[in-house]
């Protein structure tokens, strides 16, 4: 980490120096030549979801967002991606979450209310690697592992693209609930953006520094640098009489990232991508207590008054791609290798291993334990190999753009051990437990060095037929090596009724390949139940206690989706967007309920384990997803000023509609997936989420108001029926913000999130899942905020 932050502070430096204006070749005007005029027919811009050079976003078969990143960057709210998006587009879903491990540490994300791992994320087109954390706890996406959003600065940003359709058939696996990419900024020029901001309550201070330059270089090439370094500090909502630490966990990011292209030769360039993150972040779990704890799991000697076990991670993440592009005749090629790796290891600090301070309490000693272990960890790594080829053929019908291409992908997936006392049982059954407190660490047992292959071919045709009706068709062909193979297709029609309305729909199939992490995760860890404390494993699948359960070998989802709607821009001015959707996924893996000592099958096992219960990755469930994205633009001229409108609403219900037991759980699937379980698929995210905002731009002066509702969710308690369900009521919150621009060059941002302090409706403590008086839903718990951001181009 210190070497990352000496290097960010060079970079950060450089951007502040400017490099002296005249030191950098920004945007030179230049006489055109053939030669670049040539270079420029390489520079195409694609958009998400078609493959066509060029095409409006407007114009597509299918429903995209295209997020220009110039404000967020430089004078939003929030500080990461995630968090940006999330109160930007409604069928977009981050919940930063507390209490839940390593979930706390990394914020995942989702469309339309699935899993975090049914969108597919790219950078500049290319497929991004997922993290290696599963998230086993919080109040969404447990059971799913997902693409970090945080490891790219904002201001590396040009635009994000969201596709809010199933796209499996164009892009492959994950792509059911919709596709994201963001497109990376490669243009001359330096900038810079320094920021804070905490809560009303004086905590959680958030230290933004990041930098951006370009460099011009020969034949209209462009290199880009970005550093970036944010602090988030810790906040707390225990209350008072409460010794847990809830709220938002302490993160310290460190990111670096390259991005650029260079012409080669008047038909071919080569391009460029290169990112690493190094993340230290702390969160707080459950607190132990001083009496009834001991000697289970605290010691006299150590924490009289009880303790909070800190989860502490070392993430590392890094990315990188390279390729070539050109044309070959009339065709263009794109052949390009990307990889992608993502590690976390774990430190648990004030703590303690129960059974080794027991045994030596047992042994004439104070009753004494180390207090911080290595917990171990795992990685996983993503290396992908493109070959793409695209042409416009302008004489067939009104114009068509064929595309067809192959992918290979490597996948590795590790669980790496911790030190002997993160996980022994120095006493003996009886006495304290095993493991240090708040995450027990890996034990050689949970070790894997797994890996996998794919194999893809695809096939994509844009024709327009007329001048008014556009198709669009796609096919692609999967071979796993570890399940098999898939055959995906989709068909997508745009039809122009008049100039100002365009009419569209598309229809297709899907799949989701099971993660290496849900087939190989295995930890024993302590969870607390209404209260109490309870050692639960997590059996991998295809072992030992997953195989006496009848658990079989892990499958693709599959899926089907439909969308329909349209576009309305009456004048330029106004523009309005509907799109109905309806998404069945088949045979989705889900984390189980637990299954315990007293179970028929595994119950012996459990015991000879020393563990209570057990759960398992298991296709097991279908469902489908219905809903209603709605968006409306407009800008107009009030007094002197401008008045940009917008408004965005997503409605969205998500069922579970069959549960299929595998033959030996057969008259349990209530336990297979009881209704907490159920709830947290099928209310994970709010059922509807609108955002209303007005930005208003006189002289110097810009100024914004942000409306954001969320709607309800239910979600199951510990203790379950006949204990009530916990439900979440609407709410609503704003946001404001104003700017003064001192020159077109320099900007001064400050404003406030939340500004009215809502809070989640509060529940039973002992029945939530993070052990507070509310889970981490909606817009999260932390109260308002308020924020300064100055931003300046050299």
């Amino acid at each position: 980490m210190d070497t990352l932050k000496r290097a960010i502070a060079v970079a950060l430096g450089v951007v502040a120096g400017g490099f002296t204006a005249a030191g950098i070749a920004v945007a030179q005007e230049t006489q055109e030549t053939e030669e670049t005029q040539e270079a420029a027919r390489l520079d195409q811009v694609f958009v998400v979801g078609s493959r066509r050079a060029n095409v409006s976003a407007a114009d597509t078969p299918v429903p995209i967002d295209v997020i220009d990143f110039d404000k967020p960057a430089t004078r939003g709210l929030q500080v990461d991606l995630a968090q940006t998006l999330q109160y930007l587009t409604p069928s977009f879903n981050s919940t930063r979450q507390t209490g839940a491990d390593g979930a706390d540490l990394i914020d995942s994300a989702a469309l339309r209310g699935l899993g975090s791992d049914q969108t597919l994320v790219l950078v500049n087109g290319k497929r991004r690697h997922t993290v290696a954390l599963v998230n086993l706890f919080g109040a969404r996406n447990r059971g799913n592992t997902g693409t970090d959003l945080n490891t790219i600065p904002l201001l590396a940003i040009d635009r994000v693209e969201i596709l809010r359709d199933g796209a499996a058939a164009q892009y492959g696996s994950d792509a059911i609930a919709g596709v994201m990419n963001i497109a990376l900024k490669r243009r001359a020029g330096c900038e810079s953006t320094a920021g804070y901001g905490q809560y009303t309550r004086g905590d959680g201070a958030n230290w933004l520094l990041s930098g951006y330059c370009g460099f011009e270089t020969a034949r209209g090439g462009i290199v880009a640098l970005t550093g970036e370094y944010l602090d988030r500090g810790r906040s707390d909502r225990s209350g008072p009489d409460n010794p847990r630490i809830i709220g938002d966990s302490k993160v310290e990011n460190a990111t670096l990232l390259l991005n650029g292209e260079q012409p080669l030769t008047d038909n071919a360039s080569v391009y460029f991508t290169a990112g690493i993150q190094q993340r230290d972040a702390s969160s707080g779990a459950f607190a132990r207590d001083g009496d009834e704890d001991i000697p289970s799991r605290n010691s006299a000697a150590m924490y009289p008054n009880g303790f909070v076990p800190f989860i502490n991670a070392d993430v590392d993440d890094r990315s990188g791609t390279l390729g070539v592009r050109g044309y070959l005749g009339e065709w263009m090629a794109d052949l390009s290798a990307t990889t992608g790796y993502n590690r976390m290891l774990f430190r648990i600090t004030n703590t303690l291993n129960a059974s080794i301070a027991n045994a030596d309490l047992l042994a004439g000693g104070r009753g004494i334990s180390p207090d911080a272990f290595d917990a171990g960890g795992f990685s996983f790594r993503q290396n992908t190999v493109n070959l793409d080829f695209t042409r416009y053929f302008d004489g067939v019908m009104q114009g068509m753009n064929v595309a067809f291409g192959a992918e290979y992908r490597h996948e590795n997936y590790e669980i790496y051990a911790g030190e002997p006392g993160s996980y022994i049982d120095a006493d003996g059954p009886g006495g304290g437990n095993a493991g240090s407190q708040g995450f027990p660490g890996f034990q050689p047992g949970d070790e894997t060095d797994s890996t996998r292959s794919n194999r893809a071919a695809y096939i994509d045709v844009e024709t327009q037929f007329t001048d008014r009706l556009t198709v669009a068709t796609a096919a692609r062909f999967e071979d796993y090596s570890d399940f098999g193979t898939t055959l995906d297709g989709k068909l997508a029609l745009a039809f122009r009724a008049t100039d100002a309305l365009l009419l569209r729909g598309s229809a297709s199939t899907g799949f989701r390949a099971p993660s290496l992490q849900q087939r190989f995760f295995s930890s024993t860890f302590t969870d607390f139940i209404s209260g109490v404390p309870v050692d639960v494993l997590l059996a991998p699948n295809g072992g030992t206690v997953a195989n006496a359960a009848g658990i079989p070998a892990l499958t693709e989802e599959t899926s089907r989706s439909f969308t329909a709607g349209f576009t309305w821009a009456p004048t330029d001015d106004l523009t309005v967007t509907v799109d109905a959707y309806r998404i069945t996924i088949d045979d989705r893996i889900v984390l189980s309920g637990r299954f315990d000592t007293d179970d028929p099958n595994i119950g012996g096992i459990l015991e000879g384990l020393g563990v209570g219960e057990a759960q398992f990755f298991v296709n097991s469930v279908d469902t489908r997803t219905r809903g209603l994205d709605l968006t409306v633009a407009h800008r107009t001229a009030v007094g002197d000023g401008v008045l940009s409108t917008f408004f965005a609403a997503n409605f969205n219900r998500n069922e579970v509609t069959r549960i299929h037991a595998p033959p030996s759980l057969v008259g349990r699937e209530d336990v297979l997936l009881s209704e907490r379980e159920r709830l947290f698929i099928e209310e994970g995210a709010p059922r509807r989420k609108a955002t209303l905002g007005f930005d208003y731009s006189l002289g110097a002066w810009d100024s914004s108001l942000k409306i954001i509702h969320f709607g309800p969710q239910t979600l199951g308690t510990f203790s379950g029926p006949p204990v009530p369900n916990a439900r979440y009521a609407a709410k609503t919150s704003a946001d404001v913000a104003v700017t003064y621009n001192f020159s077109e060059n320099t900007r001064l941002t400050v404003g406030g999130a939340n500004v009215f302090d809502v809070f989640p409706t509060r529940q039973d403590p002992d029945e939530t899942d993070n052990g507070h008086v509310f889970d981490s839903v909606q817009f999260g718990l932390n109260g308002a905020s308020w924020f300064v951001r100055l931003w300046h181009r050299f």
